[in-house]
């Protein structure tokens, strides 16, 4: 080995030292670097209200439909009224060809002039023969004929009176009328066609008694009651608001859509159209352990759901696993696993651990009440 080469290695040597000094410096600079403080924004649980609103779509219908139909038979000649008109008590809605039965009121009529002059006849003879009687002139069986004949022609009369006047309703059943105020809502029957009696014609939907057709779940139908109220609010007209009150409820769930009928009643209003869509919004209670929080306080930890827990005193976070009971207009509902007065985390909570020092932030804070 040469002189320079013997030179060279201690100064190497030197070198290397220092860099493996500089080194394990720089480790021990990052190791005592304080691990950062996290800023988190948090919201205090807060037990609310003992009721929590649920909401329904409905429509508006009428109480009742009036179906209206002839009560005889005949073609109809005329139809007056169109699907949407509104109608007046005793306006003529459709009309039926009365021409046959005209004829058989006229039959009628004139079998009563008839009648009535075999009655008239039967009286006069009856009041001869009465004198005849008082004088002795004829046998008390005679008379007694007589009376006999005055009766059945009184009797006669009658009924041409009741047949006659048996004809002219038929002859007016030919005119179909409406019987309340309302709106046409369905035509059935139309101009030409030839019906029975009893063939829906026309359906008329009184204007008084609407009511909102809600259809409920059979896990909420518990909630219902007859006679208990609700709040209505109405897509068309969003500042309109009316207390409705539950009036029937179906005794059984629709095979179908396994969902219950309810009609609520709603007072009278003009702004309320037949036919428009509804919102039914009822108070159901809430059970006494449930409180809210939003969902951005829930994390996921291994199969866990978890709520990060701010302690003031200490500022460190710890996770608590919850039990979730549903949605709620705010947040999430929990079960367990909080207490009212917590102060959870609701931003910031990927990168929290176990005891993890943290700083609440300045802002407000909100408090998540039961609904």
């Amino acid at each position: 080995m040469s002189l320079n080469m013997r030179s060279v290695m201690p100064f190497k040597i030197l070198l290397s030292a220092v860099a493996v000094m500089a080194l394990a410096a720089c480790k021990d600079e990052v190791a005592k670097t304080p691990e950062p403080v996290r800023p988190v924004k948090v919201v205090t649980v807060a037990k609310g209200a003992d009721t929590r609103p649920i909401t329904y779509s409905g429509s508006i219908k009428p109480r009742i439909e009036q179906t209206l139909s002839f009560r005889v038979s005949g073609k109809i000649t005329e139809r007056l009224v169109n699907i949407g008109d509104r109608v007046t008590p005793g306006q003529l809605l459709a009309r039926l060809d009365s021409t046959d039965l005209a004829l058989s009121w006229r039959t009628s009529d004139a079998n009563v002039e008839a009648a009535r002059s075999r009655r008239d006849v039967a009286v006069d003879a009856y009041d001869r023969n009465k004198a005849l009687f008082d004088k002795g002139f004829i046998a008390k069986s005679a008379l007694d004929q007589h009376a006999l004949e005055l009766d059945q022609a009184k009797a006669a009369y009658d009924a041409a009176v009741f047949s006659r006047d048996q004809a002219l309703n038929q002859k007016n059943y030919s005119d179909l009328t409406a019987e309340v105020a309302g709106i046409v809502t369905d035509v059935r029957s139309d101009l030409g066609q030839v019906v029975s009696a009893g063939t829906p014609v026309i359906v008329v939907a009184p204007l008084a008694d609407r009511e909102v057709a809600i259809s409920v779940p059979e896990q909420d139908i518990r909630f219902f009651h007859s006679g208990s109220t609700v709040t209505t609010h109405y897509w068309a007209d969003p500042t309109l608001a009316q207390t409705g009150t539950v009036r029937e409820i179906s005794g059984s769930a629709d095979p179908q859509s396994r969902t219950f009928a309810v009609r609520i009643s709603i007072p009278e209003d003009s702004r309320v159209r037949l036919g428009q869509t509804a919102t039914v919004t009822i108070d159901v209670p809430v059970g006494d352990a449930s409180l809210v929080v939003p969902l951005t306080a829930l994390d996921q930890r291994n199969t866990s759901t978890v709520v990060w827990v701010a302690d003031s005193t200490t500022m460190t976070v710890h996770p608590h696993s919850v039990v979730i009971d549903g949605m709620s207009a705010d947040g999430v509902r929990v079960a367990s696993g909080i207490a009212a007065g917590d102060r959870v985390v609701v931003a910031g909570t990927q990168f929290l651990d176990d005891g993890k020092r943290v700083t609440l932030l300045a802002d407000p804070v909100k408090t998540a009440d039961l609904n």
